[in-house]
């Protein structure tokens, strides 16, 4: 059951935290949450820049890129991935405009690929944290944290509606259930508490 301060990283994420305030990010754009959710004020200055691993300049990751034709990078971080059994793995994020890519940061071995045309849905908590996930009917979902969530969504809703013309759900809620593994559902809850955001999972 991780329980991480709302200030400071999930460990193992690297890079500052991406919260900010309600109403309007950075140059007037609408943020993708609406109001609807609890920002920080200490990041509404921060400036994106997509990749912040330099991709391009690191071969191995551009050769998994350009096996599958697809080398236009919209966003590119180091996240923390949850697995089934609730264990926290250090993944990069990698996204395209056609899929979302995870490779093994150690091996720079590719654990998973996603087209973005799988992707139904994204759910958060209205709380200030960090944690996210990406809901794919056709497959298993996938349950992260990332320190620079807010960039990571806002650019999920851009391509799909650029790539799509439709908008991607989010799903706001301190309460959602995602598919961990092909046959185990877990819900997973959010409340504030002393010092922090505490987290829950129950299986399903």
């Amino acid at each position: 059951m991780p329980k991480f301060d709302d200030d400071s990283s999930p460990p193992g994420v690297d890079g500052g935290d991406d919260d900010r305030s309600p109403g309007e990010e950075d140059g007037g754009t609408p943020e993708p949450f609406a109001g609807a959710k609890v920002r920080r004020k200490a990041s509404r200055y921060r400036e994106h820049r997509g990749d912040y691993l330099r991709v391009s300049s690191r071969p191995g990751l551009m050769r998994i890129l350009e096996k599958q034709g697809d080398t236009s990078i919209l966003f590119a971080d180091k996240v923390l991935k949850f697995t089934g059994s609730g264990k926290m793995k250090r993944r990069i994020f990698i996204l395209t405009d056609f899929a979302i890519y995870l490779i093994d940061p150690e091996t720079e071995a590719m654990t998973r690929r996603i087209a973005l045309a799988a992707v139904e849905k994204m759910c958060l908590s209205k709380l200030s944290d960090n944690f996210f996930a990406i809901i794919i009917p056709t497959e298993y979902d996938l349950f992260m944290a990332s320190t620079r969530k807010t960039e990571l969504v806002q650019v999920m809703v851009d391509v799909t509606k650029s790539a799509s013309d439709y908008d991607l759900e989010l799903l706001l809620s301190n309460r959602f259930e995602y598919n961990a593994s092909a046959s185990l559902v877990k819900e997973v809850s959010f409340e504030e508490a002393e010092g922090g955001i505490k987290t829950s999972f129950k299986w399903k």
